[in-house]
């Protein structure tokens, strides 16, 4: 797997320079935690993907921050389990474990499912009614995108989904959390380099439980979210075992 990982990213690192396009992001009180958030997003977006290193020289050069900024923005990623430092190596995007993935879904289900749990009987006010205003739209972005087979387009709006049914519990920490939660899964799939697989299938399950929310029950929503959960969890490290097994 590190000779496929070294052979594909190398135009990926050679493209390091298209972060100077995030610099303006930086404003003129560039932080640590601002070159995480920029970070953050390309890593879960695949510009960095799974296995390859960060170039220190590299990153701070395109996004015009000094070493330590960079080296803070690295701690924090690391901290989020997105990164790993090898000693006299240097800091690369982390490979996620079977066990890690296992460990992922755990989480998912006592926090998406405590996020609906938690509506009780509608009617709902206006916050909850805004975030099931999200979860439909990020249902309806997932059914254009699958429509015209825009892939990844497809896990974005899977993902946007799963963290508006956290935004459900109206708490900025959980939502805090679920966010490195998963950018973490984000990792996964991107080094299955399938997402029709694990993401299609769910299209309709998506939709049920939208309606269900929308429909007040937040019972039946629970419900179908718990098989959902599962359903997926033992789909995709199934496939991830088999996967790293045979790199």
């Amino acid at each position: 797997m590190a000779g496929g990982v070294a052979k594909n990213d190398q135009r990926r690192l050679a493209e390091v320079s298209g972060l100077a396009r995030d610099r303006a992001l930086l404003g003129r009180s560039s932080t640590a935690e601002r070159v995480a958030d920029i970070l953050r997003d390309r890593i879960t977006e695949g510009y960095f993907p799974p296995g390859v290193r960060l170039s220190e020289e590299g990153i701070g050069g395109a996004l015009g921050v000094s070493r330590n900024t960079l080296r803070e923005a690295f701690r924090l990623l690391t901290h989020e389990r997105l990164l790993v430092h090898r000693l006299n190596r240097g800091v690369f995007v982390r490979l996620v474990t079977v066990a890690d993935l296992d460990d992922i879904y755990r989480v998912r289900t006592l926090v998406e499912c405590a996020a609906v749990r938690g509506l009780g009987e509608s009617p709902y006010d206006a916050g909850v009614t805004e975030a099931i205003g999200a979860i439909e739209a990020a249902v309806r972005a997932g059914e254009t995108a699958s429509h015209d087979r825009a892939w990844q387009d497809l896990s974005t709006a899977n993902i946007r989904f799963h963290q508006a049914i956290v935004a459900l519990a109206g708490s900025p920490r959980t939502d805090e959390l679920m966010r490195g939660v998963l950018a973490e899964l984000r990792l996964v799939f991107h080094v299955m380099d399938d997402p029709r697989r694990f993401h299609a299938p769910y299209l309709t399950r998506n939709r049920q439980i939208v309606e269900a929310l929308q429909a007040g029950d937040a019972a039946e929503a629970e419900r179908l979210l718990v098989s959902y959960l599962e359903d997926s969890r033992s789909q995709l490290s199934g496939a991830y075992a088999q996967h790293i097994a045979e790199q």
